[in-house]
């Protein structure tokens, strides 16, 4: 069975993002929302209220970047 090459029609010419690179945008997400857990537990043993807040806004970060990311996949 022969493919007509003329028919097939790429990710690139569809405007279609790879899918490892919707699997690496989870990935980053997810690693921005545990290191700001992290950076969060950090700041409450030192009682750092600085260090907390940019633990935080880090941790919101990753959580809107997981949401758009599912979001991008379900319109997919």
């Amino acid at each position: 069975m022969d493919l007509d090459k003329d028919k097939i029609v790429t990710q690139d010419e569809l405007g279609e993002p790879a899918p490892i690179d919707q699997v690496e945008e989870r990935v980053e997400a997810e690693m921005k929302v545990l290191e700001g857990q992290a950076k969060e537990q950090v700041a409450d043993g030192l009682q750092d209220q600085k260090l907390k807040g940019q633990a935080q806004r880090l941790k919101a970060e990753g959580e809107r970047e997981l949401k758009e990311a599912a979001k991008n996949v379900k319109n997919d």
